[in-house]
C-alpha cells in the first residue's frame, strides 16, 4: 500500500497552522473578559502591537475584514466617501461591508502595477465642498498588495500620500494585512513604514501563522471610538486571551522567518516563468504572493488539474491564478509544485 502524497496548499497564507509554541501558549493562557477589557493576555498583545507599530494604542479583532470595517466606520459616517483602489481588498473581497453596514461610498481610483494609487488621480478624486457632493473623508492604501503579487509600497510613497490627504483634511487608513512582509522585504522597522498613516490593520492569521485574529492600531482616541464600533458589529469577545496568546508568540518568533516565504515565492515565480502557458514576472514578486496568467488554456481547468495532482491554488478571475508561500511550505514543496505544473501544462489531455 502506497502512502498518499501530501497536498501542497498554496491557496493562501491563511491555511497555516499554529506552531507548537503557539499551541502551548494558547493552552496556558491567562484569560479574562475582553468585553470588559480585563483579559490580561489580550491587553499584552495590544500593548505589544502598538509598541511595534509606533502607535498610541491597538485593538484585537477577529479578522482582517473586521479590522478594516471597524476602521472605516470609525473614520467616517453615512454618506461620506472613501477613496480606494479599484483592485483593493476592501473593495473586492470584503462583501461591501463599509457600504452595507456603514453607508460609506467607496470611490475607486485605478490601481497601478506596483500596487500604488497615482496621487494625481487621488487628488482628482477628492470632492470639492458642495451641497451636491458627499464629503471625502478617508484614503485607503494596501501594503502589501494582494492582487499585485504582494508588491511592497515604500515609506516614501506612504509619506507623500499622507501629505496629500492631510492637505485636504483626509485621514489615511492602511490595509496592512501583510505589513510585516513589507517590513522584512524592505529591511525597515515596521514602525517606520507606517508612521505616516492615521490607522492600520494587520493580520495575525496570514504569514504570522496564528489560527485567528487581526489588530487595529492608531491614536488612543481612535481606538477608544473603534472599540464601540467593534462591539456594534459583534466583535466584543470574551476569554479571547486563548487566541491572543498565539499572537504574542507570532510577533516574537514568526516575523523574521517571513524572508523564507519570500525566497520560496521568488523561486516559484522564476520556475513558473519558464513553463509553457504561464505568464509571470519574477521581478514583480516582492514578498510571498505569486499572481500569474494562464495563456491559451482555461485557468479554471488548469487549477482543477493542479489540485488533482496535489497542488491547490486560488483563482483570481479570468486567466489569473495565485500561489502564496507560507509557514509549512519548504523549498522541496516549491520544486515539487514546479514538477507538477510542468506535467499539467505539457499534458496533451483534451481536458486541457
Amino acid at each position: 500500500m502506497t502512502t498518499p502524497t501530501r497536498t501542497i496548499d498554496l491557496r493562501s497564507d491563511t491555511v497555516t497552522h499554529p506552531t507548537p509554541e503557539m499551541r502551548r501558549a494558547m493552552a496556558e493562557a491567562e484569560v479574562g473578559d475582553d468585553g470588559w477589557s480585563d483579559d490580561p493576555t489580550v491587553n499584552r498583545l495590544e500593548a505589544r502591537a502598538a509598541e511595534l507599530l509606533g502607535k498610541e494604542a491597538a485593538m484585537f479583532v477577529a479578522s482582517g475584514t473586521m479590522g478594516n470595517l471597524v476602521s472605516l466606520l470609525t473614520h467616517g459616517t453615512r454618506g461620506d466617501e472613501v477613496i480606494v483602489g479599484d483592485e483593493s481588498h476592501i473593495l473586492l473581497h470584503e462583501v461591501g461591508g463599509a457600504s452595507a453596514l456603514g453607508g460609506l461610498v467607496l470611490r475607486q481610483v485605478q490601481t497601478e502595477a506596483n500596487g500604488t494609487l497615482d496621487l494625481d488621480r487621488v487628488e482628482a478624486a477628492i470632492r470639492t465642498p458642495g451641497l451636491g457632493f458627499p464629503t471625502t473623508r478617508l484614503l485607503c492604501i494596501e501594503n502589501t498588495h494582494n492582487r499585485r503579487s504582494g508588491r511592497v509600497i515604500g515609506p516614501w510613497y506612504m509619506s507623500d500620500a499622507a501629505s496629500l490627504a492631510g492637505g485636504f483634511g483626509l485621514a489615511v487608513h492602511l490595509d496592512g494585512a501583510r505589513i510585516f512582509n513589507a517590513s522584512i522585504a524592505l529591511d525597515l522597522p515596521v514602525a517606520e513604514l507606517v508612521q505616516d498613516v492615521d490607522s492600520l490593520s494587520f493580520c495575525l492569521s496570514k504569514g504570522l501563522s496564528c489560527p485567528i485574529g487581526s489588530v487595529v492600531a492608531g491614536t488612543s482616541d481612535f481606538i477608544q471610538r473603534a472599540r464601540k464600533i467593534r462591539r456594534m458589529v459583534g466583535g466584543a469577545m470574551r476569554q479571547v486571551g486563548i487566541l491572543a496568546a498565539a499572537g504574542l508568540v507570532a510577533l516574537d518568533t514568526m516575523v523574521d522567518r517571513l524572508k523564507d516565504d519570500h525566497d520560496n515565492a521568488r523561486r516559484l515565480a522564476s520556475g513558473l516563468s519558464s513553463l509553457p502557458g504561464m505568464r509571470v514576472d519574477p521581478e514583480a514578486v516582492d514578498t510571498n504572493i505569486v499572481v500569474f496568467a494562464v495563456v491559451n488554456r482555461d485557468a479554471g481547468t488548469v487549477a482543477d488539474a493542479l489540485e488533482n495532482a496535489g497542488v491547490r491554488v486560488s483563482r483570481m478571475g479570468g486567466p489569473m491564478l495565485r500561489m502564496v508561500t507560507h509557514y509549512g511550505i519548504e523549498e522541496s514543496d516549491i520544486d515539487r509544485t514546479l514538477e507538477i505544473a510542468e506535467t499539467v501544462l505539457t499534458s496533451r489531455s483534451s481536458a486541457l
